[in-house]
């Protein structure tokens, strides 16, 4: 179905890329530090998504169609990076659901399916995200052999190494979360977290 020396290669490449900080990836850290792991996972199952369609889209050439309107992926991009901006400003000044409450206060109330949008539109409006498939996954698929069984078990691999280094980030943004929480830094917290959202979403609208 797919060479174990074309593996050996695909591995490592793609889950160095998806180690490296991203959109995604600040997100995932941000989530884990306000709303903890598990609940984060919601975004992380919406971003999964996103990323397969995208592989999935870049090879059998719905990019084409992007970039032949690029006013309507323009306009998405808007509109998710807005989205993410104004949840950022609602964290720094410590309001909204996405906030990490005081010590007295209720937890965060984001519904899980806000995070699987917000994960969702923040894979298939990412700009890089479309080059780089388009770019690096061809490569690694064999004109010779059947193409959906190689595409299903590399994008499989994909989301594997995606959602690894998604974990390992949240991972990060909990414990930095709690190192912070200790002090009773709930009001910094929120602010690099506010801050870090905030990045995500100009990223995503300029990129």
């Amino acid at each position: 179905m797919i060479n174990l020396s074309v593996l050996s290669v695909f591995v490592p490449t793609f889950f160095m890329v998806s180690l490296t900080p991203g959109m995604c990836m600040t997100l995932s850290m941000t989530l884990g530090m306000t709303i903890g792991v598990r609940r984060a996972m919601w975004m992380m199952l919406g971003e999964l998504v996103g990323v397969g369609l995208v592989a999935v889209s870049a090879v059998i050439g719905v990019a084409t169609l992007m970039l032949r309107y690029p006013e309507v992926f323009a306009a998405f991009k808007w509109l998710g990076g807005a989205y993410l901006i104004y949840l950022g400003v609602m964290m720094w000044r410590s309001k909204g659901r996405m906030a990490i409450p005081d010590a007295n206060d209720a937890a965060p109330s984001v519904s899980s399916l806000q995070l699987v949008i917000q994960g969702f539109v923040t894979a298939v409006a990412n700009p890089k995200g479309w080059a780089f498939f388009i770019a690096l996954l061809p490569p690694f698929l064999d004109a010779s052999r059947p193409m959906a069984p190689q595409l299903a078990v590399l994008v499989g691999v994909i989301l594997t190494l995606e959602l690894t280094c998604l974990l390992i980030y949240a991972g990060g943004g909990r414990t930095a979360s709690r190192f912070l929480r200790r002090d009773g830094n709930v009001r910094l917290l929120n602010r690099v977290a506010g801050s870090l959202m905030v990045g995500v979403g100009v990223w995503l609208a300029l990129g």
